[in-house]
């Protein structure tokens, strides 16, 4: 069981308001900063800091929020064990190329592999995900792109090609072109938050350019809207090739090849560090999984 003034903590870290936490938590305020002044005797250090009005962790608080989620979720699913509500429910979370394009396979076999088909699949973008694998509501999740490596265990799943694709028939297709010479197009991209949007974004950090290079930007959450747009020549795009596989072999999209090294993202397992339960689902995920053994 968690510690009670620990659940204060993380309350805190969440909200970064004492009021809030408090609120959260259906104590008082008071309550609340004693049960970090508490913690911050134990451990001999702040945990927190005010700059200007702003409440911000100090380093060694970022370093107990990390071990103390992994606590909170050991906690909760031992818990859950003990109640004999066992085999536990398998909650896994997966970016939305991922869930939408490689994830019905896989979830079918889980299913013939688990013992009573206890599981459940959150897709979303890469914020929303790593947010509830924070607050202990998802075992694990599959990303696409970027993550901190050092705050998070991870496992690679598989590298896939990013590619920039157009209406057949567009001026740009199956042209190998310069970064400049996409600025007067209108781009379609997806939602702040999603692994998609970031591997561009860094590749264009990378040529000291942003999204406000280019003439229109046209923000679409949807694959399916996207690439309907794409086929109608309403701009262009970069996504994953498995997303637009279909579409390209049909003749509906082209590619056009920025000049330079060919862009490609990795795919990835990632956890929370010191997470008891995942040995114990490892081997149900190399079994279920494609591909996994390649990396």
């Amino acid at each position: 069981m968690l510690d009670y003034r620990l659940q204060t903590f993380l309350t805190l870290c969440e909200t970064m308001n004492y009021t809030r936490a408090a609120e959260k938590l259906c104590v008082t305020q008071p309550a609340v900063t004693q049960h970090i002044r508490f913690l911050e005797r134990y451990y001999g250090c702040r945990l927190f800091s005010y700059q200007g009005k702003a409440l911000e962790l100090t380093a060694k608080g970022k370093q107990l929020r990390e071990g103390a989620r992994s606590l909170s979720y050991n906690s909760e699913r031992i818990r859950l064990l003990m109640l004999e509500q066992e085999p536990l429910t398998l909650r896994i979370g997966a970016t939305k190329t991922i869930g939408e394009y490689l994830m019905a396979p896989v979830v079918e076999n889980l299913l013939k592999e688990a013992e009573n088909g206890n599981l459940s699949l959150l897709v979303d973008n890469t914020d929303e995900l790593l947010q509830a694998l924070d607050q202990g509501k998802l075992d694990f999740v599959l990303l696409e792109g970027f993550f901190d490596k050092q705050k998070y265990g991870y496992r690679p799943y598989r590298k896939e090609a990013f590619v920039g694709v157009c209406a057949a028939g567009h001026p740009l297709a199956q042209r190998t072109v310069s970064l400049k010479e996409l600025f007067s197009q209108r781009l379609l991209i997806r939602e702040p938050g999603s692994g998609t949007r970031a591997i561009f974004e860094r590749y264009l950090q990378g040529e000291n350019e942003s999204l406000q290079s280019f003439a229109t930007v046209t923000q679409i959450s949807d694959f399916s809207v996207m690439k309907r747009l794409l086929e109608r020549g309403m701009g262009i795009g970069f996504l994953y090739r498995l997303v637009v596989e279909k579409e390209l072999k049909a003749g509906k999209l082209q590619l056009l090849k920025l000049e330079g090294p060919e862009m490609s993202g990795e795919f990835n397992f990632v956890y929370l560090k010191e997470n008891m339960f995942m040995k114990d689902w490892e081997a149900l995920i190399f079994r279920c999984f494609p591909g996994i053994d390649d990396i």
